[in-house]
């Protein structure tokens, strides 16, 4: 996914990353501050030193962060006061170029703080992260519900700008109005409030789920009770045990997701049980860590919110500058893949209690049964043992010689290991990034394992976006939660595992083909349910013939996968797929319905909406839960998910649409990926996106090639 940590606050900054000191106009006078000696050994006070402004992660400490936010919150206010009350009339330059190059310092600040308190955070980060979450979000709606500031961006007029600029003049007039720049003082103030507490509610939530994850893993006694893992898995669990302090036992930690990457191979029931419950309870065991209250707390802000902004609900106030439009939309997409999903799923599951009577079992199918005994029915099916094709796919051949293969094919791009740039963690590596004619254009940071620090899941996020307008190439992070293997150990991953780095790459490749000149348009900065287009597209390549004849090499002998078992993943693609579609457009419906009530009254008790929610939409196999049950639901509650978890489903619309086109026009060219290039990844939110998806395949988005890949029509 891509990262939306700290979005009230970005927001406000109008994604910018630069700002300057001194105005050439008439304005009043407003003193814009400059850092003192105190700050002079401060590393976010400047520019960075490094390629592309990159962090000086040798440099940052936890006790620059506190005096960096309050310097910069001071300088950007006093910006923003100068900006408004200029004297001039307000023009493009004097009112939204000086928007978008404000705010320098908070900014770089910020964004490095973000990445950390996601990637690699610790106690010092997390209470700074309550402390100025309200903070921020009250300096946001210092620009957002500035009636100067508002009245300036309205009267600027488009005539002789070009399109872009024409574009980020309407983007601000939006975001103002939806942010409740024409509300009344004093829903401005109520808003400014609520605004705060949300802020508040939602870092809390954040903080909590993470020591619910860290505190949720299950510890073994007896090696027997992990029959069914190879000799490395079970050296890394003994490892993470001793690491947690209880050498001779066995630690399985918890993924941010329902079911668990293990569960499918783990023989004994007891302790797939014991698994599936320690996820499923995570975070609902009322003590420290239990999100249900807040949870609650956040609802009732975010109607009381679309409430005082005019709207019926959360949703509906959400969804305005979204490619859907209204819940209504989005809601109509679900419904469509929902039910064929469920329908494939319930074949499945009769599937799966045939194999389990076969083998005399005697009893009934449970959640954290269904992996396993799929594993079964896949095998039997399609004679594909996911042990047996494991071994193809080790963690760096598969990002070298399979994604960054795929891109220097498709794109022209080419990488170079870099061992010169401080990181931020000893497992993140980097990589310098050069285009198709030779030139350097951006750095990318990688960070593959899981470790207690660092937020469930998988993401791509910004440390600097490109930008013309302010010089800037883009510095970009993926971040995944492998299990890092025992020492000395190959780091082997699933078929699905390798999808996900091929997807997340994918949001990086939109962020490096960034060509916009401001910051606030540039490269992910689109719309939720479009920005999660290039990641999906992306996928496809993991199973194109020539990039994974270069990658799915076994880790011992180097010998490529062998055709056999390649026909036999093929084959298999439509497997599970009711099972894998209906958790997702379960929680996306999930995740609507929390965003769609309209008064207080619709409220229950977390586990009692969640579980109405779902039969109301139909999802009443209990066998298939949701990919995310709403107490550790993070998109939502704490990653900037609201109403917009159907974004996924609206986006793989357009991906599986897209890929027909790419396919029916000679697949792996670089005149494809030129075309991909030029009318979807460069243009960022310079243009009208459904326009874009227009003048790529040559027509409006179709359903159809998402039903058939998902194997629910012909």
């Amino acid at each position: 996914m891509k990262n939306v940590s700290s979005v009230l606050l970005i927001s406000a900054l109008a994604f910018n990353y630069s700002c300057t000191t001194t105005m050439k106009t008439n304005d009043i006078k407003q003193e814009i501050p400059v850092p003192d000696a105190s700050l002079s050994s401060n590393p976010f006070m400047k520019k960075s030193k490094l390629q592309y402004e990159a962090p000086e992660f040798d440099k940052i400490k936890n006790e620059h962060f506190k005096p960096a936010f309050e310097f910069g919150l001071k300088q950007h206010d006093a910006e923003i006061l100068k900006i408004a009350n200029n004297s001039e009339a307000p023009t493009f330059e004097n009112t939204i170029v000086a928007l978008e190059k404000s705010g320098e310092v908070l900014k770089r600040a910020v964004i490095v703080f973000s990445n950390l308190t996601s990637a690699n955070t610790n106690p010092t980060l997390q209470a700074l992260d309550e402390e100025y979450a309200p903070i921020f979000a009250a300096h946001s709606d210092k620009m957002y519900l500035n009636e100067n500031l508002y009245k300036r961006i309205k009267s600027i007029s488009e005539n002789g700008l070009d399109s872009e600029s024409k574009r980020l003049v309407q983007f601000y007039k939006q975001n103002f109005e939806i942010a409740g720049a024409n509300l009344s003082m004093a829903d401005k103030e109520k808003l400014k409030q609520v605004n705060q507490e949300m802020a508040s509610l939602s870092t809390q939530y954040s903080n909590k789920l993470l020591e619910a994850r860290k505190q949720g893993g299950v510890f073994f006694s007896d090696v027997k009770e992990l029959d069914g893992l190879s000799a490395d898995e079970i050296a890394a669990a003994a490892s993470d045990a001793k690491n947690a302090g209880k050498e001779g036992q066995y630690l399985l930690a918890l993924q941010n997701t329902t079911q668990q990457p293990l569960l499918q191979n783990l023989k004994n029931r007891a302790t797939r049980e014991k698994l599936f419950k320690a996820s499923w309870t995570r975070a609902e065991k009322s003590d420290a860590n239990d999100t249900r209250e807040t949870i609650e707390k956040l609802v009732k802000l975010r109607l009381k919110k679309a409430q005082i902004l005019g709207k019926k609900s959360f949703a509906e106030w959400k969804l305005q500058d979204q490619m859907a439009k209204n819940p209504e939309a989005a809601t109509k997409l679900m419904n469509q893949i929902a039910t064929p999903a469920v329908e494939t799923a319930r074949r499945e599951a009769k599937d799966i209690q045939d194999l389990i009577d076969q083998q005399k079992g005697g009893f009934k199918v449970e959640p954290w049964d269904w992996n396993f005994y799929a594993e079964q029915v896949r095998k039997a099916k399609y004679d594909l043992d996911e042990n047996q094709i494991k071994p193809y796919f080790e963690i760096t051949t598969v990002l070298e010689k399979g994604v960054f293969f795929a891109a220097e094919k498709f794109y022209g791009l080419t990488f170079k290991k870099r061992t010169d740039l401080p990181v931020y963690h000893p497992d993140v590596v980097t990589y310098e990034v050069f285009d198709h004619d030779g030139k350097s254009i951006a750095i990318y940071f990688l960070d593959f394992y899981t470790r207690d620090s660092k937020n469930g899941g998988a993401w791509m996020s910004n440390f600097v976006e490109q930008s013309y307008l302010l010089g800037t190439k883009p510095v970009i992070v993926n971040c995944y939660n492998y299990q890092k293997p025992a020492p000395g150990k190959p780091s082997l991953i699933s078929y699905d595992d390798v999808t996900t780095i091929f997807h997340e790459f994918g949001h990086s490749i939109h962020g490096m083909f960034a060509s916009q000149k401001y910051p606030s348009l540039s490269g992910t900065n689109v719309p939720r349910d479009f920005v999660e287009f290039p990641s999906q597209i992306n996928e496809h390549w993991a199973l194109d013939p020539v990039v994974l004849k270069n990658y799915a090499l076994h880790y011992e002998t180097k010998q490529p996968i062998p055709q056999t078992l390649v026909d036999k993943i093929k084959k298999a693609a439509t497997f599970n797929q009711g099972y894998m579609t209906t958790e997702l457009v379960s929680a996306a419906a999930l995740d609507m319905d929390w965003h769609t009530v309209t008064n207080e009254s619709q409220l229950t008790p977390v586990l009692d909406f969640e579980k109405q929610s779902l039969a109301n939409h139909g999802f009443t196999l209990a066998t298939v839960p949701p990919r995310y049950h709403t107490p550790y639901f993070a998109h939502i509650w704490g990653g900037g998910y609201s109403a917009g978890y159907y974004a996924y489903l609206w986006s793989e619309t357009l991906d599986n649409d897209a890929w027909e086109w790419i396919s029916k026009n000679g697949g792996l060219t670089r005149e494809n990926g030129d075309r991909f290039r030029k009318y979807i990844l460069s243009v960022g939110n310079s243009v009208d996106l459904n326009q874009a998806f227009r003048d790529f395949t040559g027509h409006d988005p179709d359903i159809k090639p998402l039903l058939r890949n998902r194997g629910f029509i012909k």
